[in-house]
């Protein structure tokens, strides 16, 4: 049987992070992964270019059951920390919209920067090797892997979620967290497209690709940003954002212009151009196929010149209040994330320990904690993994 001080189960963003911060205070450590490349979630991340953090970081851009417990991790380490990190290795980055952070050339390098620092810290990397068992024997706990038996003081798990399970993602964090007594809040995909109704597919087969800068809003929740029109629904990051808040049998509410008042578009087309077909009038404003949906699905005929006040109110509405229900979502299949996990409210919001089992942490996106698209989920990782491995 091997021993070492710290196993940390899971190679990915959080789990390098906390290998490489308890190897750096001089414990040995093993981190043990399933598959056969270390951080494949980053690799394929932001279009293989990593949006490795958020500069606008904060604790009401995170779902959660208990909304205070990320605080403490997110104040500790910080994105300007990971940026000085990537700093640090040269690698050159550039911001886009809203705050978030890309590799100029490839997410390979932010992995080469984790496994490099890793072996630095004199961490012993064990991949396409799966834990079978884990069992707590006095302070001490007892790995059966495919490799072998492992014996650990502290153990770290930071295998993640459900999402794309053809990554190998699984719900072991979960069963571990329950093995040992932890409360799992409800998981269901989360930054996720959503799908249409077939009378609704119907009405918007036709914009398939089709994109436009949107505001969504489902409940209190809104975002503006694109959305993009899917043979099976929408998709983009308006909607994958809403998909954090909507529920079966939600309606959300859809703004196809939300910098234009159509209102007085229309007006000014009756006014000047009133030969024109209603479609043609919101083409001005609007994607031409997206324009006709909107004027067959508003019943909208004829000459602009002929409508009232009302009847332009009304088609006006159509693009800035149009509501819809989707039936459900693309699932784990697609989904960026997991929303749900293992419960803040039995963890140590400054360490990640497991409160009723002394030894045992749980970080990343296995723990109830959810941030938005942009960077906010790669953030959480980097931010609890340094937590657990200040004192693993």
């Amino acid at each position: 049987m091997k021993k070492f001080d710290v196993a940390v189960i899971g190679a990915g963003a959080a789990g390098l992070l906390c290998a490489i911060e308890a190897g750096r205070r001089g414990r040995s450590v093993v981190l043990i992964d399933h598959a056969s490349a270390p951080g494949e979630k980053i690799r394929i991340s932001g279009g293989g270019r990593c949006n490795f953090t958020n500069t606008r970081t904060a604790p009401g851009k995170f779902l959660s059951q208990n909304p205070h417990f990320c605080k403490s991790a997110l104040s500790r380490y910080t994105a300007a920390d990971f940026i000085a990190k990537v700093d640090s290795h040269a690698i050159a980055w550039h911001e886009k919209a809203l705050g978030q952070l890309f590799c100029d050339q490839s997410a390979k390098q932010i992995v080469a920067m984790l496994v490099g620092e890793c072996h630095e810290a004199g961490v012993d990397l064990r991949l396409s090797v799966s834990v079978e068992d884990i069992a707590k024997h006095g302070d001490s706990f007892q790995l059966t892997t495919t490799a072998g038996q492992f014996q650990c003081d502290a153990l770290a798990v930071a295998t993640g979620g459900k999402s794309i399970p053809k990554m190998g993602a699984t719900d072991f964090a979960y069963r571990i967290a329950e093995q040992f007594g932890l409360a799992i809040m409800e998981t269901r995909p989360a930054l996720v497209p959503l799908l249409f109704a077939q009378d609704l597919l119907d009405q918007t087969k036709a914009l398939s690709g089709v994109s436009v800068q949107a505001e969504v809003k489902c409940g209190k929740a809104a975002f503006r940003e694109a959305l993009l029109f899917t043979h099976r629904g929408v998709s983009g990051p308006a909607i994958l954002q809403i998909s954090s808040y909507w529920r079966e049998g939600d309606e959300i509410e859809i703004d196809l212009a939300p910098d234009i008042d159509i209102f007085k578009t229309l007006r000014d087309a009756r006014q000047s151009r009133g030969k024109l077909a209603p479609h043609t009038a919101l083409s001005d404003s609007l994607p031409r196929r997206l324009a006709e949906a909107i004027a067959v699905r508003a019943g909208a005929q004829g000459k602009i010149g002929e409508y009232s006040d009302a009847r332009l109110k009304a088609l006006a509405d159509a693009v800035h209040h149009w509501r819809v229900k989707p039936v459900g979502s693309e699932g784990y299949r697609i989904a960026e994330v997991t929303l749900g996990g293992i419960a803040a409210d039995g963890l140590s919001s400054k360490t990640m320990e497991a409160q009723s089992t002394p030894g045992l942490y749980f970080i990343g996106e296995a723990v109830d904690v959810t941030g938005w698209l942009g960077g906010y989920n790669f953030q959480w990782a980097w931010s609890s993994g340094w937590a657990a491995g200040q004192v693993v």
